[in-house]
């Protein structure tokens, strides 16, 4: 779908250009790019933030991830995006309505075509870990339906913040697979 025509979700940063890293520019590790608050409409009948709603959020900081390594409206309209092909949730600990949230994100791996993502939440005021969420995200030519490279000055941005990110420790719930643990007999 084109990005001028109507479309039901938005992320916060919509319609907002993109504000890429520049070269040399110095990349925090991990980065902290949003810090929402736990809104009504997040809260479901148990009383916290619904499930799917971890997973929005971890979308609207992949989006602003996106604006600063070049990913906006304007990129999407060149026909190339980021797709998420796969996704591990740990939702650890509950969040309230009016909650603060502490959002950070890691870049794990890179290459030519995927991205390998790290999210945490962390309770804005208490600091208690609320979630961790990991992706795996590729970059694809929309028009031909398919993976493809990411152009050479993505790709050096991508790179910029895999090396501003090789020195932080690897989180312990990288690369876990989910099933009921049963003891051997």
């Amino acid at each position: 779908m084109p990005d001028n025509e109507p479309h039901g979700l938005t992320t916060p940063l919509e319609g907002i250009a993109a504000d890429p890293f520049q070269p040399g520019e110095a990349i925090p590790a991990p980065l902290r790019l949003i810090r929402p608050t736990v809104p009504r409409e997040w809260v479901d009948y148990n009383g916290h933030m619904s499930e799917s709603c971890y997973l929005l959020v971890f979308g609207d900081q992949s989006d602003a991830f996106f604006r600063k390594i070049g990913i906006d409206e304007a990129y999407r309209a060149g026909g190339h995006s980021l797709f998420t092909v796969q996704t591990m949730i740990f939702n650890l600990a509950e969040a309230h309505l009016g909650d603060p949230l502490d959002l950070a994100i890691q870049l794990i791996d890179a290459d030519d075509k995927r991205l390998h993502i790290f999210h945490t939440m962390h309770h804005g005021k208490t600091g208690e870990l609320l979630a961790t969420g990991e992706q795996m995200l590729v970059h694809v030519d929309m028009n031909a339906g398919r993976s493809t490279p990411m152009p050479p000055e993505l790709h050096a941005r991508v790179h910029a913040v895999l090396a501003a990110h090789a020195g932080l420790e690897r989180p312990s719930q990288v690369g876990r697979s989910i099933g009921i643990r049963r003891d051997k007999k």
